[in-house]
């Protein structure tokens, strides 16, 4: 065994110290509160010409295509590494149905990944280390409509994963390969992070970067300022998240997303489980969306989408990452985690079906990639556009 640490060997370590609950959200966020006020809800706004018609689009507007990377070693992932590629093979098929797919794989394991993927996907050669693309692929943006894309400068999670060299340089060979111009930002995070309502609207968790470990000796104002800047967002609502819980320290794409601008879907524990930390994050987010407006200065409905039952799952592990939350929005689909506890996942897609009706429902089973602390959305990462004509 590598003595690098991957996102999966560090989710087990935490977990073996007892760091880590089974269920609400692995990838979401506690808190220092930062410097801003104890709601969560932004102090500044800035004016929409001040990022030069800056715009971060919502993931249900149009896709040009959907990047995704190939788990890359068998230090990370051990004798699960065959599950995964499975689940990650399976998952981009499916998503190449809808929209076209890039999966970034290792020059040495290009061959395999097209085999598993099929023709329907296109491999690139282009070293990745891991399968999280949602975290290590440019933030993309349209800067008076030029697309651009916001390299966060991963970091590995704030230095969690020492031997991450691939993957933090995948933002920038990306955007080179694509001809796409790049933003730079003095702010360390991953994309899993941020959550827009297409609107000028974000969702951040503070734990996952307002935090020493990517951004030391910054406060939330200077990390508010730098994110309304890189993103052209308006008004910024701050979760608080948790920190050193897990990996991402909480990313906000397991905790709360929008559907719609103004609605938001938030992650709720299953009943009777015992109240935690991520719990409690919950409950902390539901406070603070509750009181909270929009960019355009409108309330938020709150649609809670309950947990799987733990005993009636078909993923085990300590790591394992039972929010529906973590979906992703491609072009005519909605993709989203099958549990196996038939009436949640009933639940949980009828709710995505409510809220885009004119898309197909996607179920699918990940729960090698949940094992791994995170879902189909850490998977995936959309680049806004219009898909090219075959």
């Amino acid at each position: 065994m590598s003595s690098a640490l991957s996102r999966r060997v560090v989710l087990q370590s935490l977990a073996g110290l007892g760091l880590l609950a089974f269920g609400t959200a692995a990838c979401s966020s506690s808190a220092s509160r930062g410097s801003g006020p104890a709601d969560g809800i932004s102090s500044a706004t800035a004016v929409a010409d001040s990022a030069g018609g800056r715009v971060f689009g919502a993931e249900w507007e149009s896709h040009a295509r959907a990047f995704m990377s190939w788990p890359a070693s068998v230090n990370i992932w051990g004798d699960q590494l065959g599950g995964v590629r499975a689940d990650i093979a399976r998952l981009a098929k499916a998503v190449a149905g809808y929209e076209p797919v890039v999966m970034f794989a290792r020059p040495e394991q290009a061959d395999d990944a097209q085999a598993a993927v099929g023709d329907g996907v296109e491999v690139v050669p282009l070293a990745v280390d891991d399968l999280w693309a949602r975290d290590t692929v440019p933030v993309f943006v349209h800067d008076d409509g030029t697309l651009k894309g916001v390299d966060f400068n991963f970091n590995g999670w704030g230095e969690k994963q020492k031997e991450h060299g691939n993957d933090s340089a995948l933002a920038a060979a990306l955007l080179s390969r694509y001809r796409i111009p790049r933003i730079e930002t003095p702010v360390v995070a991953e994309g899993g992070a941020f959550e827009t309502d297409g609107r000028g609207t974000l969702l951040v968790t503070e734990s996952s970067v307002v935090n020493d470990n990517r951004n030391p000796g910054m406060s939330r104002d200077d990390i508010e300022a730098e994110l309304m800047k890189a993103l052209g967002v308006t008004k910024i609502i701050w979760l608080a998240g948790v920190k050193g819980k897990d990996i991402t320290d909480a990313h906000v794409d397991c905790l709360a997303r929008f559907v719609a601008p103004g609605v938001v879907v938030l992650d709720k524990p299953f009943p009777g489980a015992p109240a935690d930390v991520w719990s409690e994050a919950a409950a902390q987010a539901k406070e603070v969306l509750s009181k909270a407006t929009d960019a355009d200065g409108n309330p938020l409905k709150i649609v809670e989408i309950q947990e799987p039952d733990p005993d009636r799952i078909t993923g085990r592990g300590d790591a394992f990452v039972s929010s529906y939350i973590n979906f992703f929005v491609a072009n005519g689909a909605v993709f989203m985690p099958r549990f196996g506890d038939a009436d949640a996942d009933a639940n949980a897609q009828r709710i995505m079906r409510d809220h885009f009706p004119g898309r197909d429902i996607v179920a699918l089973q990940i729960d090698n990639i949940a094992a791994g602390g995170g879902g189909i959305h850490c998977s995936t990462h959309d680049q806004p556009g219009t898909p090219a004509q075959s």
